[in-house]
């Protein structure tokens, strides 16, 4: 018998719904952590399922952080207009807006990223493992994990989650498709500083 108490918390700590986390402790004779782990592959499980189909309505929202000088534009895409006026999309479009204002991130996912900046991020690292003195072999292995570093500071999908660090925004997506149950997709956004260009970040991907 798994209390309800337990429930509650699993709730609260996963964002996932009553009979899912119900079920999630029953599979794991009421291990929290274990039951978060369920309930993160099965939502996987589920997004996955859900990829391919199309996301043409949904919402474009904005985060003005107090004081005014730095602001988000962001369009997040639902497959049907019942579910973008939903409280949990509606969330969840707010807290990719103050997440985004807060990490600046350059782009969605990766394959968006201009191959140019990766080249010239690539080209400074290897010039600094050089000065290092580092032999080319071991060069080679250093820069593919700086690179993954590089993509998961500048990756909006790849970035730590600002209200959840554990989680990526990717696993927040993730979650958010298993619980509404409609694929869901971030298309696009802008983020503007005062005194600064602003920093454009567009999905190639519908």
């Amino acid at each position: 018998m798994i209390a309800a108490t337990t429930v509650k918390e699993l709730r609260e700590r996963s964002g996932a719904g009553f009979m899912d986390c119900k079920r999630a402790l029953q599979e794991v004779d009421g291990d929290i952590e274990k039951a978060i782990e369920h309930l993160r592959k099965s939502g996987s499980a589920k997004a996955q399922k859900k990829a391919g189909r199309s996301t043409k309505e949904g919402a474009i929202v904005q985060y003005i952080h107090p004081g005014g000088k730095l602001g988000v534009i962001v369009e997040i895409n639902c497959e049907t207009d019942f579910v973008a006026r939903t409280d949990g999309f509606e969330q969840f479009t707010k807290d990719v807006a103050m997440h985004i204002a807060a990490s600046a991130p350059l782009v969605v996912k990766r394959e968006d990223m201009d191959s140019t900046i990766v080249e010239k991020e690539r080209s400074f690292l290897v010039d600094q493992a050089r000065q290092s003195g580092k032999p080319e072999n071991i060069i080679d292995k250093m820069i593919v994990g700086r690179l993954e570093k590089f993509y998961a500071e500048s990756v909006l999908l790849e970035q730590p989650f600002v209200k959840d660090p554990d989680k990526t925004v990717k696993d927040l997506l993730t979650e958010v498709i298993a619980t509404i149950g409609e694929n869901i997709s971030i298309s696009r956004f802008s983020r503007f500083q005062l005194g600064e260009m602003s920093s454009t970040g567009e999905s190639t991907v519908e």
